[in-house]
């Protein structure tokens, strides 16, 4: 029988938790934006993972537990790949 498929968390929780961990670690998705690395739909896909995401209650401690902002991107967030590309420039 096949797993229940857990909701997704509200959409803008985790439109705010996706922007504080991008924060947190570096990943500058204004510059990414206005310099075409990430379009609106790849933010859009970037929120979408972060509200199927099980590590929420876990991102909130994470975040809250950050003071210099350069934190590397937790291997639990759905979106490490993602932020980890902004911070190296290497979005296309």
């Amino acid at each position: 029988m096949p797993e229940p498929v857990a909701p997704l968390g509200p959409a803008n929780r985790h439109y705010w938790l996706a922007l504080r961990m991008a924060k947190a670690t570096g990943a500058d998705l204004a510059r990414a934006m206005e310099e075409g690395e990430i379009s609106p739909s790849d933010w859009a896909d970037l929120v979408q993972r972060c509200r199927g995401c099980a590590w929420a209650g876990g991102c909130d401690c994470w975040m809250a537990a950050q003071e210099d902002g350069a934190a590397e991107v937790p291997a639990a967030c759905p979106n490490a790949e993602v932020f980890e590309r902004i911070k190296d420039g290497l979005v296309s």
